[in-house]
Order: structure tokens, then sequence, then C-alpha cells
């Protein structure tokens, strides 16, 4: 029941609640790119299937591993003082700066900016303490306005360093050596190990109902790494090598990921497989767009051609003897590249959904279904990895190409990553969304200003779902902006980003350096293309284009906020 001095302001409380839905989603779509984009990219992950693992891994994140305490005045960016003894203008207060959040948030999701959902919300905040006239810290502190601006250029330099490093190993160790397949099958356990026990650190530190680190304790810490570096090492060992071995070494037409369990059985001649694939052997061409076209390396290949590691053989070319060979005993692995099929040109939502039905009477049941059909699927059918600019087809050809073999074995480690870093985000920003409606929420129910709320468990499923179905319907606006249209993205390179970004977040955490996961996966991807030593690798366009919404952030999210609390404070009433 409400309280009743507060009992009048449920007007404010409903503006609140529907703004905090389109925050949540818009947070979602916007956010959710960050960990996916570069899986979609490089071709390991279609849109449906990043759709599904969002909701998921996103919900687990809020749910789980969500913020049980959400502190209403974010970071202490303005001061609760202003508020007390009264809750009507505490609600509105936070009400606006839901609204300011979620139409700056919706609006660069829409235009293709991937911001930072915690700076939005740091902007409203702001703005509303200008309209209220609360007192703004402006002093060098965690979450502070003078940290949030120092992001836009600590947070990509460091993470575009971390992966650098990261993918710059990787290239050297395996990627570049005469025999790249050879080296990927002996390395590939460990950098499954290495990237498991980066991110139970990066778990273990930044899920927001863990303790520090110093009450946690470095020992327990180290354990927790440790085991999961060996336990991923044994994993790696038992489980993949013998699937590797199966799928790439000996081309068994009928061997999927989901026989990875099987283990030690895929070493035996004619393993019991349980629903083998059919058809003829093959793996993702991971640089083809949706027309099948592949540029990376300088050479335009179009569909029907067979992509090897170092060119193009005409369709004709045979390579028997090397469906024979012992990779192990033959230095000359490097040569033959599996026969790649070329994939059918990707139909867009309109024309899977709508043309089919759209000379059809409203009365027909067809035509119904084929706009539910693109209503609720046209968020995750959507080509983004195709984009029809001639200055991002030469930037893309710049890039070197490798083994689509090498690059199959990293893409469990990429999809291991994103999932993490989806986890961590629903954990982490969904307090940005939550905060204001929670805060709201309380003062409505007690009478009195709520600056630090607890978070019923039922407003974290609500926002969990939000959080992943805002990717599945707009989310496809980020993922354009993200990965190939900032440089060419392989597995082995958004491995190297994902865990470039995670690196630097966890890094960063530990030295109260001000970042951003969105600002730290742009960098990383800089860093990434910055390796094939061009600088016309990298698209400097859309970066300006990004920067540009980073720094628009504060004051959008601001102006808007702290204008329609003007607004609504002087407003005639009666």
């Amino acid at each position: 029941m409400p309280h009743p001095l507060t009992a009048k302001y449920d007007w404010i409380l409903a503006i609140t609640s529907m703004a905090f839905v389109f925050s949540c989603a818009s947070n979602g779509a916007n956010d959710v790119a960050n960990a996916y984009a570069t899986s979609v990219a490089a071709r390991t992950l279609k849109m449906w299937h990043v759709g599904i693992l969002a909701v998921i891994t996103e919900f687990i994140g809020a749910v789980a591993l969500g913020d049980r305490v959400t502190d209403t005045i974010k970071s202490g960016i303005i001061t609760p003082d202003r508020f007390i003894g009264n809750p009507g203008t505490y609600m509105l207060a936070m009400g606006c700066a839901e609204v300011g959040s979620a139409a700056w948030l919706t609006t660069a999701t829409f235009l293709g900016w991937p911001v930072s959902t915690t700076q939005s919300i740091i902007g409203a905040l702001v703005g509303v303490g200008f309209a209220t006239q609360a007192d703004i810290s402006w002093k060098w502190t965690k979450g502070s306005v003078s940290q949030t601006a120092a992001s836009w250029g600590v947070s990509p330099a460091i993470a575009c360093a971390f992966s650098a490093i990261i993918f710059g190993t990787l290239k050297y160790s395996v990627l570049e050596r005469d025999d790249p397949f050879k080296w990927a099958l002996r390395l590939i356990p460990w950098y499954i190990a290495l990237t498991g026990g980066i991110l139970a650190l990066f778990i273990t530190i930044e899920a927001p109902t863990a303790p520090s680190l110093e009450e946690f304790g470095a020992g327990k810490a180290t354990g927790i790494v440790l085991g999961c570096f060996f336990g991923c090492l044994f994993i790696g060992y038992v489980f993949f090598m013998p699937y590797f071995h199966r799928r790439l070494v000996k081309r068994d037409a009928r061997v999927r990921f989901y026989h990875i369990p099987l283990g030690p059985l895929l070493w035996t001649e004619n393993p019991p497989l349980y629903y083998p694939r059919k058809g003829e052997w093959s793996i993702t061409n991971h640089y083809e767009d949706a027309y099948g076209v592949v540029r990376a390396g300088g050479h335009e290949t179009h569909p029907g051609a067979t992509a090897t590691a170092t060119g193009i053989l005409p369709p004709s070319a045979e390579n028997k003897e090397a469906k024979d060979t012992d990779v192990e005993r033959d230095p000359a692995s490097l040569a033959p590249s599996p026969e790649i099929q070329p994939k059918n040109r990707l139909i867009e939502p309109h024309d899977r959904f709508l043309d089919p039905v759209r000379d059809l009477s409203w009365t027909n049941p067809r035509k119904w279904a084929g706009y539910i059909k693109f209503g609720l699927l046209q968020g995750v059918t959507r080509d983004v990895i195709t984009h029809d600019s001639q200055a991002l087809r030469d930037i893309h050809a710049r890039a070197r190409r490798y083994d689509d073999r090498v690059e199959h074995m990293w893409t469990y480690c990429q999809v291991i990553s994103a999932m993490m870093m989806s986890i961590a985000h629903g954990s982490n920003d969904v307090a940005n969304a939550v905060g204001p409606w929670a805060g709201s929420y309380h003062t409505f129910n007690s009478g009195e200003v709520e600056t630090e709320a607890s978070t019923p468990v039922w407003f974290l499923v609500i926002a969990g779902l939000l959080l992943g179905g805002g990717f599945w319907f707009y989310g496809y606006h980020i993922m354009r902006a993200l990965g190939n249209k900032i440089t060419q993205m392989s597995p082995t390179r958004g491995f190297a980003t994902e865990l470039g970004a995670a690196t630097t977040v966890l890094l960063a955490s530990r030295l109260g350096l001000p970042v951003s996961t969105t600002q730290c996966l742009t960098g990383a991807a800089i860093g990434v293309a910055l390796m094939n030593y061009d600088l016309a690798a990298i698209n400097w366009r859309q970066i300006a284009f990004i920067f540009m919404g980073w720094v628009l952030t504060l004051p959008c999210a601001g102006l808007i906020s702290g204008l329609i609390c003007v607004m609504a404070l002087n407003a005639p009433h009666f």
C-alpha cells in the first residue's frame, strides 16, 4: 500500500515505470552487442543464436548476480540532502532521470551509436541536479563526472594495448607460423585454459554480489583461477582435442559440436555418434559476407571458388592427398584449407515475411501470420555483416586472411568469452535502469526518500527479461556499428577483442580507473586491427562516429532529463 503522503504521486511512478521499460530494453539493445558483436561479425554465431543466448545470459547476470541493493543516487553524482522531507520532488527527479536516460539510449541505439549506459544515467542525474538545484559532485571520485569524461580516452587506450598484446601473441605463436594448423592443434587447449582462468577472475571480482578482493581473500581468488585454468586445460585435452582431430583432421562429415561430450570416444575409428550430421564435410567460411564474397587478404573471392590459406583455388581443384594427411607428421598442412561451400544471400525480413503476403487481404490469416512473424523475428533475421560501401570493402581487403580450420578452433573460446561478458553486463548494468525506478517505488510506498533501496527479485527478473528482449527486437543497429564496420573480424580477432576488453575492465576495476565496457570493446577492436600493421585497415570514420556518441551522451541525457524536470517543477498546478 502506498504511503498517504505520496499516494497522490502515483502518476509519477507510472511514468517512471514506463520509462524503465524503455531504459532497460535500450540498455540491452545497446550494450549486449559489446559481448556478441564480434561473434556475429566473424560468423561464429548467427543473430538468432545471439538473440536466444542474450536472453539467457542477461537474465542469469541480472537475477543471479545482480545487485540486491541499488544505489539510486548513482555513484554520488548528486547529493540527497536537497530531497530530504520532499519525497514527491525526489520521485519526480528519479522519474525525469529515468525518462532522460531512456530517451537518449533509445535514440542512440536507433542511430547506431554504441554508448555507455552508465554514462547515460550519470548524465541524466546531472541534468536533474541542475534542475532541482542539488549539489553535483565534480571531484575525482569513482563514477564522478570528471572520471566519466576521462574514460573516453582511458578505456579505449588500455583495451587497445591489451587486445593488441593478446592477438600479437596468438598471431606469432600460431597464425603466422609456417604450419599454423599444426600449432593451433598443439596450443588450443592452453588458450582455452587461459580464457577460462581470466574469465573466472573477471566474474569473481566483477559480480556486484561478490565481496571485494580484500574481503574475499587473494588465496581464494588464486585458487579459483588456478582451478578453472587447469580444469579448462583438462577439458581441452580430454574433450576438445578428440573433437578437433575428428572434425578437422579426419574431416568426418557426421561430427558436430554437440558430439564434444563424447571426448575420448572420438579417437576410435567408428565412434557412437548420436544424431550424426548428414551431407558433405564443411566448416564455416569466417571471412565471407552474406553474398558469399571474401575480400580479406586483398583478393576478392566470389561464390564457387574454394578458399585456401594461401590463395584461391578453382572449384575443380582436387585436394585428395590433403584429406588423408596426418597433420602432425606433414609440415605442409598449411597448404590445404577446407573446401567451403559459398552461402546463399541472406534474405532480409521484409523480403522473407512481408513481401509474400503483401497483396493478400487483411481477412486472410496468412497476412496476419506474416506480419506477426515480422514483428517478432525482424530483429534477429537481419544481415549485420555485409556493408554496401566501397571504402569498407577496401578496409577489409587490407586484413590478413588465415586458415579457416584454425579460425574454427577459436570460435569456442570466442563464444565462451562473449557469454561471460554478457553475464557480467547483466549483473553490473541492470542497476542503471533499476536504480531510479527502485528509488521511486520504495519512496512511494514508504513516504520517505530512499537513496539506497533493497531491490526485490521480481524487479531483477523483469529487468533481466527486458535486457535480452531489447536486443532481440532492435539490437541489430549496434551489431552493425561494431564488428565488421570497424575492421575485418574473424574468430581469432574476436577472441582477442573480447578477452582484451574483459581484461581491461578487470584491471581498471582493481586500480580504480574509469572504464566503460562499450569503450573498452571499441578500443580492443582498434588494437586488434592495428596488428595488421596498416592504419588503412581501420575504419577511422566509424571510430569518429562512435566517439561523437560518447561525447554527446552526458549533455544529451542531461539536457533531456533537466528540461523535463524544470518544466514539471515550474508547471502551473492547482
